[in-house]
């Protein structure tokens, strides 16, 4: 079903099922005590990386508390031999959806799923569907990207760089654009110490970058590769900054904001406490802890541990969308997403607070009992990684291979210490993250939008949702 026929068929559904939300007066009618609440009424959203962390978490809280919005449009590819229809059924069988699909099923009927790709052009969207999406979306949330830090650099780039500026061209066309939310990371700039809310420009333009990876050949792109990222730790987070020049180069008239959020960590609140559907930074390493595999990393327990839940960078997500209707900035605004500079939490407290837990909830999953430590020194940590890794993971390798079973643990240890080297970067360096921006936002945001429990207001940044 194209996404012209399901929209006659999600008018019928509401105008048949829809219920009055206590929260929002009927058109025409009383107060609504939720300024962000009162901009998503009866409006059409577009989400790209609706199967990602953020994007469920989107979706849910959009459905959830903004219920009187008109339509969520995803783009969703075909996977798997399966269509978009059963890529839907799939996401919302996530128990992300479980609270909202209870308290409101008729609300999941707004979610309308529309066949594309950001690596294909044009998006891969149907002539019909991208009619239907021109004329009817207000807001757009970019969240589409690879997080993957060892994605091949021209990967990276034709995902995070060219998806982007295909959905820029899509965004030129919308008739009625009020926002163009683009997911990025605050460390995309991780290359200098100091980080303000402004687009830093590349030595290389995106255009340039882009075009290279097209006529370059795999080697000779790995040589470039260093010299283009410039002191960071992988393509990641560079292709995120030339998203970010994009943005501006190509974004010219419309109403853009840039989120940045650092290390995105499970919910505070939303959909429910504690909730994470990927083994994604921190969770990674506390989940290999809690299964006796990791034993050792390089961290510096005093710096700061810029963590935030994902619900967290959510709530900012939506409301940056109403701050730019209200406000209309004539630039590409910028939100640091960060906990540093309101709320600052060290690795320390995190490695103090999380091994009681994981003592006390232990993984059905154990290789050994936990232990290890943090180092800070990296000789002793390579020689632990030897002795505590490296050599268990042969001796239990050759038992298995002598008892006929198949090893696998060295390859295990391969993965995880690629990923651990790479998010040693962040353990060891701390950054100076501005957030201007985002305490404006907190300022503007009135009644139920800063007082009640599910309101949209940045909560976390001001409790110690760590102690």
């Amino acid at each position: 079903m194209t996404g012209s026929e399901h929209l006659d068929n999600m008018v019928r559904a509401k105008q048949r099922d829809e219920t009055t939300d206590p929260n929002i007066p009927p058109p025409g009618g009383g107060k609504c005590n939720s300024q962000v609440r009162e901009f998503y009424w009866d409006r059409a959203v577009l989400v790209t990386g609706a199967t990602g962390f953020v994007g469920k978490v989107l979706v849910e809280k959009l459905l959830r508390s903004c219920s009187r919005l008109k339509t969520i449009y995803l783009i969703l590819r075909p996977k798997d031999g399966k269509d978009v229809r059963q890529r839907l059924d799939e996401l919302l069988r996530s128990k992300a959806f479980d609270q909202v699909s209870s308290e409101n099923r008729s609300v999941m009927r707004k979610i309308v799923p529309i066949a594309g790709d950001v690596t294909e052009d044009g998006l891969g969207i149907s002539s019909s569907d991208e009619e239907v999406l021109v004329n009817n979306v207000s807001v757009v949330f970019h969240c589409a990207a690879t997080v993957k830090f060892d994605e091949p650099f021209k990967q990276s780039v034709d995902i995070n760089v060219v998806g982007t500026r295909r959905i820029l061209q899509l965004c030129h066309k919308i008739k009625h654009l009020m926002a163009l939310i683009h997911v990025s990371t605050a460390y995309s700039h991780c290359n200098r110490q100091e980080i303000e809310e402004t687009v830093y420009i590349e030595h290389v333009s995106p255009t340039s970058v882009i075009e290279a990876t097209q006529w370059m050949s795999d080697s000779l792109l790995d040589t470039v590769t260093p010299h283009l990222l410039s002191g960071r730790p992988c393509s990641y987070h560079y292709t995120k900054a030339l998203a970010e020049n994009l943005l501006v180069e190509e974004g010219i008239g419309l109403p853009i904001a840039i989120i940045r959020p650092s290390i995105i960590t499970a919910s505070w609140k939303d959909p429910v406490p504690g909730w994470v559907d990927n083994l994604n930074g921190t969770s990674g390493f506390i989940v290999a802890t809690g299964k006796g595999i990791l034993r050792t990393m390089m961290v510096q327990r005093s710096i700061g541990a810029d963590v935030i839940p994902v619900d967290t960078v959510v709530n900012m997500m939506i409301c940056v969308a109403w701050q730019m209707k209200t406000q209309r900035p004539d630039k590409v605004m910028v939100y640091n997403c960060t906990s540093g500079p309101i709320n600052r939490v060290t690795w320390g407290e995190i490695e103090r607070l999380a091994y009681p837990f994981i003592l006390s909830h232990p993984s059905m999953e154990v290789l050994r009992y936990p232990g290890g430590s943090f180092k800070t020194n990296r000789l002793l940590n390579r020689i632990c990684e030897v002795l505590e890794h490296e050599i268990p993971a042969r001796i239990i390798d050759f038992l298995a291979k002598v008892l006929g079973y198949k090893p696998g643990l060295v390859q295990v240890y391969g993965r995880l210490h690629r990923a651990v080297h790479i998010l040693e970067y962040f353990t060891t360096h701390e950054w100076t993250f501005h957030a201007d921006n985002v305490l404006k936002l907190m300022n503007q945001l009135e009644g139920e939008d800063r007082e009640t429990p599910q309101s949209f207001v940045v909560e976390v940044l001001t409790a110690r949702a760590f102690t």
